[in-house]
């Protein structure tokens, strides 16, 4: 399979914001599901969190299985998220990303992937957990964006894709609840944003009677219904 492309920070829902689609307020306090969920910081340690215990259960052998993102098997789904993970610290740092450059293109994971993803983890949470840096503006392919909006976008990277790891190696693939809650209201406007522009039309009818997850993943073009 193809090695995957650079994960350079863009924000989605940036034009979407422009165009009235992206409502204005961060997850800041949310109640859902029962549960509370305090700011935007948490919501991204729990994805991490998630991510990582699929991580922690790839086999030896399952490293090049392929994945339900056609054009990545699993080595490349997790160097994707180590990517992401990894350009967070100088990006909350003020550095842009021209200045930032070619730093984390190519395999991350090198001898010790596992290893790979607990360090780009920590560094990615201490990062989001910075005084101040949920406000300040961060500078990304799209322009700049208050931070809460650039973490927001990859925590729901994150949950998305610990649904096709799961999905690959043969584990649970139910998304946290918090997660779900989260991550939903922000595809739907996103995705509207897309497919308003044609730049997406990738989506599948999930069956009648779907659960929230299962039509969460259609709108993303995931038929979790399948084998």
């Amino acid at each position: 399979m193809p090695r995957p492309s650079p994960s350079r920070p863009s924000f989605a829902g940036a034009g979407a914001r422009e165009s009235g689609i992206i409502r204005d307020e961060p997850w800041f306090e949310r109640l859902s599901g029962g549960h509370v969920v305090t700011d935007t910081p948490e919501l991204h340690a729990r994805a991490l969190a998630r991510f990582g215990e699929k991580v922690e259960a790839i086999r030896d052998d399952q490293w090049h299985a392929p994945t339900p993102c056609s054009e990545w098997d699993v080595r490349d789904l997790v160097n994707h998220l180590v990517s992401e993970n990894a350009w967070m610290p100088p990006l909350f740092e003020g550095k842009t990303v021209a200045e930032v450059g070619s730093s984390f293109d190519g395999d991350l994971l090198g001898e010790d992937p596992k290893g790979a993803w607990r360090r780009s983890a920590a560094a990615a949470e201490a990062a989001v957990r910075g005084d101040g840096v949920m406000e300040r503006p961060v500078h990304i392919s799209m322009g700049d964006v208050p931070g809460a909006d650039y973490t927001e976008q990859v925590l729901a990277d994150l949950a998305i894709h610990g649904w096709d790891l799961a999905r690959a190696i043969g584990a649970d693939d139910t998304i946290d609840p918090v997660l779900l809650d989260a991550v939903e209201p922000f595809y739907e406007r996103v995705m509207a944003m897309w497919k308003l522009s044609g730049a997406f039309g990738g989506d599948v009818d999930p069956p009648e009677g779907s659960d929230r997850q299962t039509r969460l993943l259609a709108l993303l073009g995931r038929e979790a219904w399948g084998s």
